[in-house]
């Protein structure tokens, strides 16, 4: 798993690399280091429509008409709100149109600020801080995919559904959801040979145990976005099949446990930058013990599923417990999400 890094903070942004047929463009653009959030730019909706039942898609724009930064299948973007509320979205639009960004939001009926202030304030013409796509999801040279969404998770597949088409490569998708009315894009997918729709109220649910069958193919790659329950499926059904390694998941969300003092373990942190020594409590992240000594460090979802607080490994062993690094990258012990992740050793020396 590979992770893009926005550039150095200046006063231009550029795209990235590896988008055949484009050259990298330089574009005017308000960039800004904001305390503790990392480098943003300030974009325009320049449309909102309803997708289906409680999603928007929005549509972002430079109004000065510059290009965007660029992107490749399975990134995301921060959107810095108005409210103080930053949240973490799939770019789900076509990554060789630079010239808008497309994201899709779900209302969440438990929404702590995020999706509840999008769908309720945000018009065409809002301005909002975006952060430089980032990417923990990357989709990975195969001999063939196949995808599967649940729900809103079909939007970090779409582009990847583009790639593969364009590339040559077969792929098989199928998205399930509670009803047609729920689902996001069920026009664009209904249209393409490869895929199909399970739709539980119209009597077409899932059925994994048929979808990822033992002839399924060595070095296909199984692409999974959505709900929970789904997932853990998934990853049931592969282990089950001894495919594992050819499952790539994203999570929008991690279910972490409270930290409990009976359990965990206190430990030093070093921060290589200024030699100073900070000690985690038992039941208190990296992230707060650096950010209540005045560090400034980059984060957002606090469950280790966006990657917004990874940080440089130096020394020491790391409790890997996030939900974006794979087996090999923990194993490496060169990185770590210091909003969930803890230490193995008594001290970590890290790049802050």
């Amino acid at each position: 798993m590979s992770h893009a890094r926005p550039p150095a903070a200046a006063a231009s942004y550029s795209t990235v690399s590896g988008h055949p047929g484009k050259e990298d463009h330089v574009a005017k653009s308000a960039v800004e280091q904001e305390s503790g959030t990392g480098e943003t730019f300030t974009l325009t909706v320049d449309d909102i429509r309803t997708e289906c039942r409680d999603t928007v898609v929005l549509e972002l724009i430079d109004t000065g008409g510059h290009p965007l930064p660029g992107w490749e299948a399975g990134a995301h973007i921060d959107l810095h709100l108005p409210n103080g509320i930053i949240r973490q979205y799939s770019l789900c639009g076509d990554t060789n149109d630079l010239s808008r960004y497309e994201i899709a939001v779900l209302r969440d009926p438990d929404s702590r600020g995020g999706s509840e202030y999008i769908h309720a304030e945000l018009r065409k013409g809002s301005t909002l801080r975006v952060g430089f796509p980032r990417n923990n999801f990357p989709l990975r040279d195969a001999p063939g995919y196949l995808f599967l969404a649940g729900g809103i998770g079909v939007t970090p597949l779409l582009p990847m559904i583009a790639a593969a088409r364009r590339s040559g490569v077969p792929f098989t998708v199928r998205y399930a959801g509670s009803s047609r009315a729920r689902m996001t894009f069920t026009d664009q997918l209904a249209a393409m040979p490869e895929a199909e729709l399970h739709i539980s109220d119209e009597g077409t649910r899932l059925d994994l145990a048929g979808v990822l069958t033992p002839d399924l193919g060595r070095g296909v790659l199984v692409y999974a976005c959505g709900p929970a329950r789904l997932l853990d499926a998934v990853s049931a059904r592969c282990d089950e099949l001894g495919v594992a390694d050819q499952l790539r998941v994203e999570r929008f969300s991690a279910a972490l446990p409270a930290l409990d003092r009976a359990v965990e373990r206190e430990f030093d942190v070093e921060l290589a930058r200024s030699g100073r020594v900070v000690r985690v409590a038992a039941d208190t992240s990296i992230l707060d013990a650096v950010l209540a000594c005045g560090v400034k460090a980059p984060n957002s979802c606090a469950e280790g599923v966006c990657g917004s607080c990874e940080t440089a490994v130096l020394s020491g062993e790391v409790d890997h417990r996030d939900q974006i690094l794979d087996d090999d990258e923990k194993a490496d012990n060169t990185v770590m999400m210091i909003c969930c992740s803890r230490a193995r050793s008594d001290r970590l020396v890290l790049d802050l």
